[in-house]
């Protein structure tokens, strides 16, 4: 079935509840017409192209979801691959597994932590403290077999400067694998304008139980759910969320990083 080219549930109306807001529907919209970023593009431009493309105002509550993809391509977070030396660990290592060894090399360089090396598959921590794939370092959606895209240098602050331009929310964000769970889910790397996280501690819930370990990454969520407008191969990179009643705040993505000492598996 071929996907729609935009996604959109009804808005519903929100309840409140133990003082805060919740909402029974939501209403997730593709943005299309953005056409290629390059290094050195306004994202900000490119997005308000799709905007007007798509026929699409934002509106006062709504929330701009973005893919890193676009972000670090007008960052010039690229690499060519032809200008790097693989190492000779990275060459043994993708000689065992059929890799380039040149893209593992990048890998290498863009980790300050290597959790993982097995099977072909490289875990590490990245300067921002994500633990993902290849730190990050990804060949889909770039032009060329030699070019490969690392993560923004600092997702928050991409984050707050599209936020300043359009005065919404803004979450940028990057698919990442789970433990102990298949296939891989949109995350927020980048947030500011809202709160990336829904504290219920210290609620009661309705039967009478004092919650005091539910903290919902609600940024993460809007993320996950956004990516099912945007999708992997459709060139949709941008979707607006509306009508999620989301806490105001100086959120960023840095706060969804779990403090190593809580790490149980560090």
């Amino acid at each position: 079935m071929q996907r729609p080219k935009r996604l959109a549930a009804i808005v519903g109306a929100t309840k409140e509840k133990q003082g805060e807001a919740v909402t029974t529907e939501l209403r997730i919209i593709g943005v299309d017409g953005i056409g290629e970023v390059h290094p050195g593009d306004d994202v900000a431009v490119a997005i308000e192209r799709g905007l007007r493309a798509s026929q699409l105002q934002l509106e006062p509550g709504d929330i701009l979801v973005v893919t890193h993809k676009i972000v670090s391509k007008a960052e010039g977070r690229l690499v060519d691959l032809r200008t790097i030396e693989p190492s000779p660990f990275a060459q043994e290592w993708a000689e065992r597994y059929a890799k380039d060894p040149r893209q593992i090399e990048v890998v290498l360089r863009e980790a300050v932590r290597i959790v993982r090396m097995e099977r072909g598959i490289i875990i590490a921590e990245t300067k921002h403290g994500f633990i993902c794939a290849n730190a990050g370092v990804d060949a889909s959606n770039v032009a060329g077999a030699d070019e490969v895209c690392l993560l923004p240098l600092d997702p928050d602050a991409s984050a707050r400067k599209l936020a300043e331009v359009f005065g919404v929310p803004v979450i940028i964000t990057d698919s990442f694998g789970r433990p102990w769970r298949d296939g891989v889910v949109n995350i927020a790397i980048g947030v500011a304008g809202l709160e990336p996280m829904a504290d219920y501690r210290g609620q009661v819930d309705p039967y009478g139980y004092l919650m005091s370990a539910s903290v919902l990454a609600v940024a993460d969520e809007l993320a996950a759910a956004a990516e099912l407008a945007m999708g992997k191969v459709d060139q949709r990179p941008v979707a607006v969320v509306r009508g999620y009643p989301y806490t105001p705040g100086d959120g960023s993505g840095q706060r969804l990083v779990m403090a190593p000492e809580r790490n149980m598996f560090r």
